[in-house]
């Protein structure tokens, strides 16, 4: 276990899953300074892994998160608008560095999510929620807005859900969540885990390169111009048929075995 501040950092699966818990459970991982820098921290040493397949991003506790952390927030209160726009990209860079994280990202949302929580929902590539879970993008009711996750949130729920839920400030539900695009698979809590398990075992079955690839194509192609996406999906699919990791899946399949790195 790697432990920061406001972060634990686990292996399983032969070490080719990490699961990165925020650790402030007696506050609903509240995001605070520290808390970002660490979820930054633990982000990037994992980017380095050549081996991993997949990151869990869950909270400890009862909650995922609750958002903007109260003393932050009070402090922010007192500070002049050039302080605030300081503390805002350090916000605005932890979620960038997140949602540009090379491989899967899977949200484990045990509890409330809320504000700047359903950003890190937004950014994840798999989200499985607790059918318990409340979300709400809550910042309306406080007299702010959630200005910096918006970018990837209305990425995921559109335009129409967006100006809705901004606006209202609502709580809803996992499976609301899950018919806007924000949230893929709802279950019941003691469910979670298994749900969880069942989507670790379909990444572990997928070639680690070819994860990276797979994921950077659906993140990025829909901003690309033709003439972009035409030499990168060319280059892409003709590297990985080449690649010894290319090689063996296909020939895994000719002879009806699972490959090296299947699990």
């Amino acid at each position: 276990m790697e432990t920061y501040a406001t972060v634990t950092v686990t292996r399983s699966h032969a070490r080719r899953i990490a699961t990165i818990a925020m650790n402030r459970p007696d506050v609903h991982n509240a995001l605070n300074t520290q808390l970002l820098d660490d979820l930054k921290t633990a982000f990037d040493a994992l980017s380095r892994e050549d081996t991993l397949s997949g990151v869990i991003l869950t909270g400890a506790g009862k909650s995922f998160s609750a958002g903007a952390d109260l003393a932050m927030m009070q402090a922010a209160a007192r500070a002049t608008q050039e302080q605030n726009q300081e503390e805002a990209l350090q916000l605005a860079s932890t979620f960038e560095f997140i949602n540009a994280f090379p491989l899967p990202v899977v949200a484990r949302v045990n509890g409330a999510a809320m504000g700047g929580g359903l950003g890190l929902l937004a950014v994840s590539d798999i989200v499985i929620a607790a059918d318990s879970a409340r979300l709400a993008f809550s910042e309306v009711k406080l007299g702010i807005a959630p200005a910096v996750i918006s970018p990837y949130v209305v990425s995921k729920i559109g335009t129409s859900w967006a100006r809705r839920l901004f606006v209202t400030g609502e709580r809803f539900t996992p499976a609301l969540g899950r018919e806007i695009g924000l949230v893929h698979t709802v279950v019941p809590p003691t469910e979670l885990d298994e749900a969880v398990e069942s989507t670790v075992r379909e990444l572990l079955s997928g070639g680690p390169y070819a994860l990276r690839a797979c994921k950077a194509l659906a993140r990025d192609i829909s901003a690309m111009d033709n003439d972009t996406a035409r030499a990168i999906t060319t280059e892409t699919i003709a590297q990985l048929r080449v690649s010894a990791e290319g090689q063996e899946g296909l020939k895994a399949y000719l002879e009806k075995r699972k490959p090296q790195w299947s699990m």
